[in-house]
């Protein structure tokens, strides 16, 4: 057994983890790694009154906006996944994907879509977490879910 096997092994045997938690961990990684999706060969019809698409366009993955976009979403995921959101990221225009087609960014552009596929907002900058957050609650389907869940909790 090779040192760094024991050493495993023995953190493991010393801080046992139930089989419950476990679980509950993975499920927890496999939802923040899944609310956030290559958008070539999604549309929107897709999310219709499932979830609240975050659309974020480039014409490359290495933008500076798309890249401090992408940071700002990955490290404040669980307030969007609380919200229904799914992150659809397309970063290459010669693509012509059905979200481009239909939102026709030029350049970066961040667009906050409602379950019932309106367009809430559209961006040309990086937005803080915070702030698509507050846009997703001022409307109207959030605020009765809102409502559904201080009700039902």
């Amino acid at each position: 057994m090779t040192r760094f096997a024991a050493l495993l092994l023995a953190a493991l045997v010393a801080a046992p983890v139930s089989a419950q938690e476990a679980v509950a961990a993975q499920a927890e990684t496999e939802q923040e790694q899944s609310i956030i999706r290559d958008g070539t060969d999604a549309t929107l019809e897709e999310f219709l009154w499932v979830a609240r698409p975050v659309v974020v366009f480039a014409d490359s993955p290495a933008d500076p906006r798309f890249v401090q976009q992408m940071e700002a979403i990955r490290a404040r995921q669980e307030a969007l996944a609380e919200r229904d959101v799914v992150v659809l990221t397309d970063t290459d225009p010669s693509a012509r994907s059905e979200l481009r087609r239909e939102l026709r960014p030029r350049g970066f552009m961040l667009a906050i879509i409602g379950k019932d596929g309106t367009l809430i907002v559209r961006k040309p900058l990086p937005w803080d977490v915070r702030e698509i957050t507050r846009s997703i609650d001022k409307q109207p389907l959030r605020q009765q879910e809102i409502r559904e869940e201080s009700q039902s909790g």
